[in-house]
C-alpha cells in the first residue's frame, strides 16, 4: 500500500542534527553492553506497566561516519516510544573513523546488539516474539539489513549464526540500496561515505555490497515500513518496494513533504504520522492474539 501525504526530492533546509539532541528525552531503564568495545552498548527503556512489551531496536544514522551523530540523536524518539508501549533498545555502534568501524565491524556491531535482546529478554518484561527495528537515515540502512541478515552466507564476514528473528522493520529516510548512492552520498555528506564504509566501490567489493545492500538482498523476509521525506525520495522507496515486493516482501511506502530531521523529532507532526505507523503495528498483533 502507498500512503502519500506528499514528498520532496532534496534536503529540505529544516532541523539539524543538533536541534534534535536537544529534544527532551526520558531517563534509561538500564544502559547495557553488547560487546566489549567502548561503542557497543545500548539503552534500554521500558513502558510502565507488566509487560511483556514489543521491542524496537532503535538504530540513528549520521552518514555511518564519526562525527555526525551518536545515539543521542534517537533517544528522544526511543523516549517517545516508550512511552507510548513500545520497549526501545538505542544502540551506539561504531562507525567509519572509529577503530574496527567500517566494514566489518559496523554491521557485526548492528548484529550483535540486535541479538543482544535475548540476554536483556532473561532480566526484562520484553516479548522476543515482536520486534521491530527503527532506524534513521543510515540507521534505516541498518535496520533494513538487519531485518534481511538471516539470509547471509555462513561465509560471509558479516555473517552471525541464528539470527534474532525480526517481525517488522522501519526504515525512516534512509536508503535501501548503497549502490546507487556511491556519488550522490558526497554531496548529502559533504565527503563520500558508502566506499569507505565498504571499503570500496560496488565494482572493487561487489560481494560485499550483494551482503550489505538490502536491496541486493532482498526478500529479507520481514514487514518493511519506508518513510521517506529528504533522502529517501517517493521513486526509491517505489523502486525498492516494486523489487521487494516481487520477492514475495510485504512493503508499505509512507512519504511525508518535510526535512530529513522533523521526522524524528517529537512533538512534530511529522512524527506523530511515523510514531503511529510504528505504534499501531507493534501493538495491534498482541490484541488480536489476546482476543
Amino acid at each position: 500500500a502507498l500512503l502519500c501525504v506528499a514528498a520532496t526530492s532534496v534536503l529540505a533546509q529544516g532541523m539539524r542534527p543538533v536541534d534534535v539532541d536537544k529534544l527532551a528525552e526520558s531517563p534509561p531503564t538500564t544502559v547495557d553492553k553488547y560487546g566489549k568495545g567502548d561503542l557497543q552498548f545500548g539503552e534500554l527503556r521500558l513502558p510502565t506497566g507488566k509487560g511483556p512489551f514489543p521491542i524496537a531496536v532503535v538504530i540513528h544514522g549520521g552518514c555511518w561516519t564519526k562525527g555526525f551523530a551518536t545515539l543521542r540523536n534517537t533517544s528522544p524518539v526511543a523516549s517517545a516510544l516508550a512511552a507510548k508501549g513500545v520497549a526501545t533498545w538505542n544502540i551506539e555502534y561504531r562507525q567509519v573513523g572509529d577503530a574496527g568501524g567500517g566494514w566489518p565491524g559496523t554491521f557485526l556491531d548492528w548484529g550483535a546488539a540486535v541479538d543482544h535482546l535475548r540476554v536483556l529478554g532473561q532480566k526484562y518484561p520484553i516479548d522476543l516474539a515482536r520486534v521491530a527495528v527503527v532506524g534513521h537515515s543510515a540507521g534505516a540502512h541498518a535496520a533494513l539489513w538487519a531485518g534481511g541478515r538471516s539470509r547471509l552466507p555462513k561465509e560471509s564476514e558479516i555473517f552471525a549464526p541464528e539470527p534474532l528473528p525480526v517481525q517488522a522493520v522501519f526504515a525512516i529516510d534512509g536508503p535501501g540500496d548503497l549502490a546507487s548512492l556511491v556519488g550522490p552520498d558526497a554531496g548529502i555528506c559533504g565527503k563520500p561515505v558508502i566506499a569507505p564504509l565498504m571499503g570500496g566501490t560496488p565494482a572493487e567489493k561487489p560481494e560485499r555490497y550483494a551482503q550489505a545492500s538490502p536491496q541486493q538482498m532482498l526478500p529479507l523476509g520481514p514487514r518493511q515500513f519506508l518513510i521517506g521525506s529528504a533522502l529517501l525520495t517517493p521513486a526509491m522507496a517505489q523502486a525498492y518496494s516494486k523489487i521487494a515486493k516481487a520477492k514475495g516482501d510485504r512493503v508499505q511506502v509512507l512519504s511525508i513533504d518535510t526535512g530529513h530531521f522533523e521526522v524524528i523529532a517529537p512533538g512534530r507532526d511529522e512524527w506523530n504520522s511515523v510514531e503511529g505507523l510504528i505504534v499501531a503495528n507493534m501493538l495491534s498483533p498482541a490484541r488480536k492474539s489476546a482476543k
